[in-house]
């Protein structure tokens, strides 16, 4: 059964089919990407329907997915192969991207299949389609088939490549981040905790492709001093003991400390490197034999099976620590810590990673109707949140990512940094309180500086009388202007569009499209809900009133305003 917003964004997907050919559509982590692409190939039968995949585990989560909904498969993936032939070929192909590519100049495996045998291209984790190889494929499909319709799925449209995807996907469906998730109580709250660790310096470490050079930061991660930093409050947070409890015992006791301890999490460590993977995994092991486990990419999948099978099922090992393994395509609702042992300046990066400790308790959400009964039932369960564990130490020039440039979409760049610092000074906290708490902050010192700049015009001698003014819109409407996406640069509003602004008295030249659809949205809600036009709340702002008033008191006060000659009526006393 598909959840609401599900059935919703299937049908914003065919909608979007009917202007355009490609589209795309962004959801986080947890929200059942899988379950949307396999309705949309259902819809689409007796066309074809082929999905590009990227990694091993992302076919074949989506080969179980395709199967539970009665859609039968075939791989395209090394010595597999997907039948070509009319009468005994699937309803779907599954294809490793690399596959697709090998072959030489003159032929690629890709050139197998017939692009008019379909009528649907799904490409999963779609952030990756942007690079020249897999630009090929995209194009060697849609070149080839004039009516095919293209869908990209992401949880992570990254900043830097939103421009990129938008040359690839005419539009975006929907997107839906973290910060709604939560809010609609479809995924935990996130409880980050930042943790200073003693010599941690970034300050000469090189930036390469966006992010932290590799090496660079692997020779500092790599440390005796760094890999004890991320050890100790690791383990106290997985045994539930107060932060810096072990600090007060020589290392070699931990072990007899840690065995009259029970363990209460399941942590994801993620790491820089496969040294650094190593070295962590053999000093857990050293407090309690067994506790840890680590993968890369070169791990047998024998050996990576059974370290997955015994994490997943609640075996012996508690903490998983991987390089460059279960960043994508990792499903596993028990997990509920997170320790970022990989510093990033990569926020497609940092989201992925904090995206496998986001989902509720398996079957939890799914049997309540509303947002409020859904995070309710997150809070009292046993994955009420998931803890974040960020090391802190001399980021120089850099701008690391944390949980707070995840939740923070909807408050501006300041509250993000304030809300940062708040997290640091008080050392484990449920960021998006912390955000909130840093906008009302914010807020209030703006109000401040609003009075004191008021009361200061009252002591000047008004020489000109002014009959316009500039006004923000945004501040009229109380709202926070949504921050620009990569692919909405360049689009333009209708004239209806741009008919409506103006005579709202916005001029919609002035602001980005994303802002002017943002405003059009809520002047259509205020109209809807019978709250006062924009026009009304700019005049009740200009005169010192709530300006989220209804329609008809606003009238009322505007009519007293104007049987007093347009000056403020005398409140009238009993």
């Amino acid at each position: 059964m598909m959840r609401d917003y599900q059935s919703e964004d299937v049908e914003r997907i065919f909608s979007e089919w009917e202007e355009v050919r490609s589209t795309l559509y962004v959801a986080a982590t947890g929200l059942g990407k899988t379950r949307v692409m396999t309705e949309v190939a259902a819809r689409m039968l007796p066309k074809r329907s082929i999905m590009l995949a990227h990694r091993t585990e992302l076919i074949s989560q989506a080969r179980t997915a395709f199967v539970a909904q009665g859609l039968d498969c075939e791989i395209e993936k090394a010595e597999l192969q997907a039948s070509t032939n009319l009468f005994s070929r699937t309803p779907v192909v599954l294809a490793s991207v690399q596959t697709l590519l090998s072959g030489n100049e003159d032929w690629t495996r890709m050139k197998r299949f017939n692009p008019m045998d379909f009528g649907l291209l799904l490409y999963d984790e779609s952030h990756h389609s942007v690079s020249a190889g897999n630009k090929r494929i995209v194009d060697y499909f849609t070149n080839g088939n004039p009516n095919l319709k293209v869908l990209g799925v992401t949880a992570t449209p990254d900043r830097a490549d939103e421009e990129a995807l938008g040359q690839i996907f005419d539009t975006v469906a929907s997107e839906r981040d973290i910060l709604w998730a939560k809010e609609n109580g479809w995924l935990v709250d996130v409880q980050q905790y930042f943790v200073p660790v003693a010599g941690l310096d970034f300050s000469d470490i090189r930036t390469t492709a966006g992010d932290l050079n590799g090496g660079d930061l692997a020779a500092v991660m790599e440390t005796e001093s760094c890999v004890q930093g991320v050890v100790q409050p690791t383990v106290e947070h997985l045994f539930n003991l107060a932060p810096l409890t072990l600090g007060a015992f020589p290392v070699p006791s931990w072990s007899e400390f840690i065995a009259a301890c029970e363990v209460k999490h399941r942590a994801i460590v993620f790491t820089v490197s496969v040294a650094q993977a190593e070295m962590l995994s053999n000093i857990f092991n050293r407090i309690v034999p067994g506790l840890a486990a680590w993968v890369c990419g070169k791990t047998s999948e024998q050996d990576r099976h059974r370290i997955l099978s015994d994490f997943r099922d609640g075996g012996n090992i508690r903490i998983l620590v991987n390089c460059g393994v279960t960043t994508e395509g990792y499903d596993n609702p028990a997990v509920d810590t997170i320790v970022m042992a990989r510093p990033t300046k990569s926020r497609s990066l940092y989201a992925q990673c904090i995206g496998r400790g986001t989902r509720p308790v398996p079957g939890l959400v799914d049997s309540f109707f509303t947002s409020e009964e859904r995070r309710e039932a997150i809070a009292a369960s046993a994955k009420p949140c998931v803890t974040v564990l960020d090391f802190v130490g001399n980021s120089g020039k850099h701008k690391l990512c944390n949980s707070a440039d995840l939740l923070g979409g909807k408050v501006s760049d300041e509250a993000i940094e304030r809300a940062v610092k708040i997290a640091k000074e008080r050392g484990q906290v449920r960021m998006a309180d912390v955000l909130s708490e840093a906008e009302e902050q914010l807020r209030k010192e703006a109000e401040q500086r609003r009075l004191q700049e008021e009361a200061r015009k009252a002591r000047l001698v008004a020489k000109v009388k002014y009959t316009s003014q500039i006004v923000n819109p945004f501040d009229v409407l109380q709202i926070a202007p949504q921050k620009e996406r990569g692919w909405d640069r360049g689009r333009q509003l209708t004239e209806k569009q741009r008919n409506l602004l103006t005579k709202q008295g916005i001029d919609p030249d002035s602001i980005p499209y994303v802002q002017a659809k943002q405003l059009i949205g809520e002047i259509f809600k205020r109209w809807g809900s019978k709250q006062a036009t924009f026009k009304q709340a700019r005049w009740l702002n200009k005169n010192g009133y709530p300006t989220n008033l209804p329609m008809a008191e606003a009238s009322n006060i505007m009519s007293a305003w104007a049987a007093n000659n347009w000056r403020r009526p005398e409140p009238v006393t009993a």
